[in-house]
């Protein structure tokens, strides 16, 4: 029963993020305004002696949602990648399953460096999006970060043969 958890869990997240990555592209302008506000700075504290820090060309603007968004898919695809392996070594010996366990540790860390760094070191702390009362995503970024790590950890609890 625990392989067959942590598989759905590591399938849950591909879903989860796979929607994430739906609703980037259909409504591309809807979150383009967040990443457009966060790098221009232009909510946070009225006195930021920080604002040096502000870019606020639009083409710069596309190009850092689209890396974004090109992140989300690549873990996505990785993501489901890795629960499908984990999917078919669900019945093998302890060692074989244990090792199929690396490519979604690997894809999980892709996606957990995406919410930290993108996120909360770049957004929130380069751009200081913690000013911010409007476009502020740091709670939601912490909360993705929190729901993989925990995911991970426990994907990396060893199986054993019973």
């Amino acid at each position: 029963m625990e392989r067959l958890v942590k598989i759905a869990l590591v399938a849950a997240i591909a879903l989860y993020l796979g929607i994430v990555v739906l609703n980037n592209l259909t409504d591309y302008g809807s979150n383009f305004e967040f990443v457009r506000h966060v790098l221009s700075m232009d909510t946070t504290f009225p006195d930021n002696r920080l604002k040096w820090r502000a870019l606020t060309s639009p083409v710069i603007h596309h190009i850092f949602y689209a890396t974004i968004i090109l992140w989300e898919t690549a873990s996505t695809i990785a993501i489901a990648v890795g629960a499908w392996k984990l999917w078919n070594k669900h019945q093998a010996p302890a060692a074989e399953f244990n090792a199929a366990k690396s490519f979604s540790v690997g894809a999980l860390g892709l996606n957990l460096l995406l919410w930290f760094v993108a996120f909360l070191s770049v957004g929130g702390e380069w751009f200081v999006m913690w000013q911010s009362q409007v476009w502020n995503g740091q709670s939601a970024a912490f909360r993705m970060f929190a729901c993989i790590g925990i995911v991970l950890l426990f994907l990396r609890t060893p199986d054993m043969d019973v």
